[in-house]
């Protein structure tokens, strides 16, 4: 596989018309033209949804290609039909993200920089584990999101330190990985929610890696994040995921207790404060 190339963007699609332009723009205008970029609209009901995917499509460089889904499949669904398109490595972006100057190049970095590295998400300010200031919190959007990107990536040199889960908002995942464990598991969490936990859990049993690319910031609105477990509202997708995977809660658990990332986290925040640089 060649560590060159970007990863391929993948960003399913359904309504929320605002964030999605917001999303788009900032994806647009960070990214090299010939950057392989795929749109997805999963049925979008909201009739604006239209508009701003052809704005889009008239303003993106030759690498995007967009695509609509004739009936709704749904998130898990979709986002393997976008990883099915993509070549070599992919990131998944949810539609109510904004990204920030060299974030994609961040995340290749990461995933080139150890083969036994499977997925890959960034700093955030609503990303449960991913959490920046506020560990598993969902903090407000920062007024100056390149600023704090720029002051994180020149916070020392990153570590990767590993997660036990990676987080859906943006995941990053290596075609490697993919390759040996498969997509998402549609026929178990075709509704959505569990299906980026049930991954991780596959390749860490199959001996790779998620990680934290503690280099790279991205701003996420929250349109699919519920708490620290990164699951939906009530018991159901917990018990889907622990009826394969039973040690999963305790592993989250554990960690949120150890809280491995502090060091690193309060490093990033000493260096936002003596640059005066708010995170909201």
């Amino acid at each position: 596989m060649d560590s060159s190339r970007l990863p391929a963007v993948v960003i399913p699609v359904h309504n929320a018309v605002d964030e999605l332009a917001r999303c788009l723009e900032s994806v647009r205008s960070t990214l090299p033209a010939e950057a392989e970029v795929i749109v997805i609209d999963d049925a979008s009901t909201d009739p604006g949804v239209n508009g701003v995917l052809e704005r889009c499509r008239r303003e993106a460089g030759a690498g995007w290609t967009f695509r609509s889904n004739r009936q709704n499949l749904g998130f898990v669904a979709t986002a393997n039909l976008g990883m099915r398109m993509a070549r070599g490595d992919v990131v998944l972006l949810n539609s109510d993200t904004e990204v920030t100057e060299g974030w994609l190049q961040g995340l290749q970095r990461c995933l080139a920089s150890d083969p036994a590295i499977a997925t890959a998400t960034p700093w955030t300010n609503n990303g449960e584990i991913a959490s920046l200031p506020r560990f598993c919190a969902a903090n407000p959007v920062p007024p100056d999101r390149e600023a704090v990107a720029a002051c994180l990536a020149a916070a020392g040199r990153p570590h990767y330190p590993e997660l036990p889960t990676a987080v859906g908002f943006c995941m990053a995942i290596a075609r490697r990985a993919i390759e040996r464990v498969g997509l998402f598991d549609e026929s178990r969490f075709g509704r959505g929610y569990g299906e980026e936990n049930d991954f991780s859990m596959r390749v860490r049993n199959d001996g790779m890696r998620n990680v934290l690319c503690d280099d790279v910031y991205v701003v996420h609105l929250g349109g699919r994040s519920f708490g620290p477990l990164g699951l939906g509202p009530g018991e159901d997708s917990m018990r889907r995921l622990l009826s394969v995977h039973p040690g999963y809660l305790a592993l989250v658990e554990e960690f949120i207790a150890a809280d491995p990332l502090a060091e690193r986290r309060q490093s990033i925040i000493k260096a936002l404060e003596r640059a005066a640089i708010s995170l909201g």
